[in-house]
């Protein structure tokens, strides 16, 4: 075998080492057990004070409190979560409710994790969250994400 074949070779197993050290699902369509784990707990640490332990959200979320805020949306397959771009509940989670994600002025009682949580954290988080959604939303998903 030639030297190029084997530095080919030796790329590709680095590359796989590192998805599979990165969290990915190396293919199999099926998310990292450790990287839910991870998201989990972050999860439960960060998160379900607000959004519930089971992504429920508060009660009444789709109605503005008198401070004019609307109360945390659920993350389960009963809120919206599921309709937006993993790229954007990222940056959501990174920057907080702002510009281009909410209006300007828009007052959020969700803050900024970007100085908090690594990429690769807020990622696990949204996978943990994703990883609870039935199979009929991802469909529904995936279709809707499809048209944009």
């Amino acid at each position: 075998m030639t030297r190029q074949w084997w530095r080919l070779a030796g790329v590709v197993g680095l590359a796989a080492m590192a998805a599979l050290l990165a969290g990915c699902d190396g293919g199999s369509g099926r998310p990292d057990p450790q990287a839910l784990m991870e998201g989990e707990a972050i999860y439960k640490a960060e998160c379900a004070s607000c959004h519930g332990a089971r992504g429920e959200g508060q009660a009444d979320w789709r109605i503005r409190r008198p401070d004019g805020r609307l109360p945390a949306p659920p993350h389960d397959a009963s809120g919206h979560t599921w309709h937006h771009p993993m790229a954007q509940l990222a940056a959501i989670v990174k920057f907080g409710m702002v510009p281009p994600h909410a209006p300007q002025g828009y007052a959020s009682d969700m803050p900024a994790y970007g100085a908090k949580l690594s990429d690769r954290q807020i990622e696990r988080v949204l996978a943990y969250i994703e990883s609870r959604w039935p199979a009929e939303i991802h469909a529904q998903r995936a279709e809707r994400l499809q048209k944009k």
